[in-house]
């Protein structure tokens, strides 16, 4: 996930005073969790603040590529079955399920966290830095941690520590599900144009959701004041698509571009055709939207016109009509700027193809008592991310609620310190235990409710 989460002073301080972030902590209990069960969790959480580092530290200085985590789905299923639970691994290709069935009756709610980590080649200069590699497409290639997916896991492995520890309690069950591939699996389209299922898509039809009524999930950014979350209901994150377009000329000389079809030419002229997609043809008054063409590839000398170009973007959306008209805009667009020039143009979509990750405005708004109580009132609401998430495959599924945790290194501005993806990327540690216990509280806190 592509996460640049910037926000002004000024915009900060307007949500302070406008009521969009509070801190005050004596706000009303919320329906189920209040804050006798809160500090229950507290008691049951503090104590793994230094297991929580010591799993994070050690998942990032063994980090591992989309549909490589074997390691780390061994881990997380080792410690889930020193914890009782029922464990299933190898859903959806390396994920992890956990179930904890508590004491009392109820329904079944689902925690959240990616496993995986990114071809990048780590900067940060930690005493646990990555020096793994591994094959990406077809090349070996550096992998590091650049997104906080350790810090996911090792939130997630306390909360599932400290929820099981209170099963006597529990009125109902949690899932906690531990996710491969959510930057995106290197696959393509098969011969008929049918692109696998990975990532959250996969562990659904693998039935990792089977009587979940409802799922949470974070993502750390430094790019929030530390121990602060955001949010926001409706979009929240776009829904992302690769896109790929090649252009179909006829090879030639390049002294005489007449006995051609010239490929190179027409994809020029495709590219200054697509910007007009977004600044012309959708109604971006509704929601924003994003097309960006970040490769051009043809050609293997000066003089020879290539008989092809490959172009490669993405497209962000937050709305999904919006989203399938821009798809239609695009393939028309390409289509028929390149037969003007007597090329052909053929466009393809994926194989990364998430949905907006969207919020439920009943999930979010009956959630946020308990959030607000288990952050210390520390909650804003935050502009729409650009960035993508395939977490929002669960949602389409059932009642998802994401929310942002602020984990700026200590001695790191929020404004300017290096963003998710960065090779330079870091978290603060002390936010580990709060993401735990943020997660835990909204887990309690369903269940509750739903009695």
């Amino acid at each position: 996930m592509q996460l640049v989460l910037r926000l002004r002073p000024l915009a900060l301080a307007a949500s302070l005073l406008g009521g969009g972030l509070s801190f005050a902590t004596g706000a009303a209990a919320a329906p189920g969790l209040d804050a006798q069960g809160l500090a229950a969790l507290d008691a049951a959480i503090a104590p793994l603040a230094p297991k929580m580092v010591e799993w994070r530290r050690d998942i990032h200085a063994h980090p591992e590529l989309s549909g490589q985590e074997k390691r780390t789905a061994r881990l997380v299923a080792e410690h889930l079955r020193r914890l009782g639970m029922e464990v299933q691994t190898g859903v959806g290709g390396m994920g992890v399920v956990g179930t904890l069935r508590g004491a009392l009756p109820g329904p079944v709610v689902a925690l959240r966290a990616d496993m995986d980590a990114l071809p990048v080649a780590e900067k940060t200069g930690l005493p646990f830095a990555s020096r793994a590699k591994a094959q990406y497409m077809g090349k070996e290639v550096p992998v590091m941690h650049a997104c906080g997916h350790d810090a996911h896991v090792a939130m997630l492995m306390g909360a599932a520590e400290a929820l099981a520890g209170m099963k006597a309690q529990l009125p109902g069950t949690v899932k906690f599900i531990f996710q491969p591939e959510e930057e995106g699996a290197p696959i393509e389209a098969d011969a008929s144009g049918h692109v696998p299922s990975f990532g959250a898509k996969a562990m659904v039809e693998a039935g990792a959701l089977k009587d979940v009524k409802a799922i949470y999930g974070l993502h750390i950014t430094a790019n929030l004041p530390p121990g602060v979350v955001g949010y926001r209901v409706g979009p929240l994150m776009a829904g992302a698509d690769n896109v790929t377009i090649q252009v179909e000329g006829r090879g030639g000389h390049g002294s005489s571009p007449w006995n051609a079809v010239d490929p190179v030419v027409a994809a020029t002229q495709v590219v200054a055709g697509l910007q007009t997609i977004v600044s012309r043809q959708l109604d971006i008054s509704k929601e924003p939207a994003v097309l960006t063409i970040g490769a051009i590839n043809g050609g293997t000398r000066y003089n020879i016109i290539p008989d092809s170009v490959e172009m490669l973007g993405t497209l962000r959306t937050f709305d999904e009509g919006m989203r399938a008209d821009a798809h239609q805009r695009i393939a028309t667009t390409a289509e028929h700027i390149a037969a003007a020039s007597g090329a052909k143009a053929k466009v393809r979509f994926g194989p990364v193809s998430y949905p907006v990750t969207t919020n439920p405005a009943e999930l979010t708004e009956a959630s946020l008592p308990a959030l607000k109580l288990a952050m210390g009132g520390k909650v804003m609401v935050i502009p729409k991310v650009s960035g993508s998430e395939d977490f929002s495959e669960f949602q389409k599924q059932v009642p998802g609620f994401f929310y942002f945790l602020g984990a700026t290194p200590e001695g790191k501005d929020y404004q300017t310190a290096p963003s998710n993806h960065s090779a330079l990327f870091d978290i603060d540690e002390k936010q580990l235990p709060v993401g735990a216990r943020s997660l835990a509280a909204l887990a309690v806190d369903y269940l509750k409710r739903a009695q």
